[in-house]
């Protein structure tokens, strides 16, 4: 077997490490259950070689992505459900349908028109799908529960507010967002564990109101948040190496102090 770059090579591939009887007894274990954390994972990694601009790597972490759909569909055609090339035409389908400003007769007026446009053949979508399931549509039955928590949240509440349900303005969402604060703080002084884990929920789907509302993607905001903290962390556990002093044993002054350097270099202090 040998490397190349068509498609149907990997597909080869993935049918010959697959086979029950001269396969690879890891891929002959797998399942859809037991992989699909890994196509999450190769998505994420995706994102981080864009976010770095290595593309090297990105060409590579979209090479590993690409492997996912291909093992999932091997799984499929092996038990009968659907293959590689019905999912090629699936999403060839739903591509020319939503763009028929580009692959019909239909007129697109800018980017807001093409906006409107691909949000009405959503609509019918899941008015299509919700059809086949004999139950009405809802606005967010396609906003998928496998999301980052935070990314659901902002998704959802764009779902809502495209029908008018939502904050007349980002100084309204910022006064929710103290007052679910306040009542963080109610709970936790009440110690009921049950009322603060509600309350901290309602303060982030706050929080992810309102970086909608200042247009900002709260996920990418927290992950640039992660790199600054683990940053300015290793410069704390740097310092504390230099002083020759155990970091558990520094305490909390200290610490602070090594934090409060970067903190200030950070800000060109």
């Amino acid at each position: 077997m040998q490397p190349s770059r068509d498609l149907s090579r990997l597909l080869e591939i993935m049918a010959a490490l697959r086979d029950p009887k001269t396969g690879c007894p890891w891929d002959i274990e797998q399942d859809f259950a037991s992989i699909r954390h890994y196509t999450i994972e190769e998505a994420y990694e995706v994102a981080d070689a864009i976010e770095r601009e290595d593309y090297d790597d990105l060409r590579e972490e979209l090479g590993d992505l690409l492997l996912q759909p291909v093992f999932h569909a091997q799984m499929a055609a092996e038990r009968g459900y659907f293959d590689m090339g019905d999912v090629i035409e699936s999403i060839t389908q739903k591509l020319i349908r939503r763009h028929p400003h580009v692959f019909g007769e239909e007129a697109a007026n800018g980017a807001k028109g093409v906006k409107i446009q691909w949000d009405a053949i959503k609509a019918e979508e899941r008015a299509s799908k919700a059809a086949k399931r004999n139950r009405e549509a809802s606005l967010l039955d396609d906003v998928a529960h496998t999301l980052p928590s935070l990314a659901r949240a902002e998704k959802l509440a764009k779902r809502a507010a495209s029908v008018g349900f939502d904050w007349p303005d980002t100084a309204s969402v910022i006064a929710k967002a103290r007052e679910e604060l306040d009542e963080v703080a109610e709970a936790a002084q009440s110690g009921d564990r049950d009322a603060i884990r509600e309350e901290l929920g309602d303060l982030l789907f706050a929080v992810a109101n309102l970086a909608r509302h200042l247009g900002i993607e709260g996920e990418a905001a927290l992950r640039d948040a992660n790199l600054k903290f683990t940053r300015r962390f290793s410069h704390v556990e740097a310092r504390a190496r230099e002083d020759g002093i155990p970091i558990e044993e520094a305490g909390l002054e200290r610490l602070d102090g090594y934090w409060n350097e970067i903190r200030r270099a950070d800000k060109g202090e």
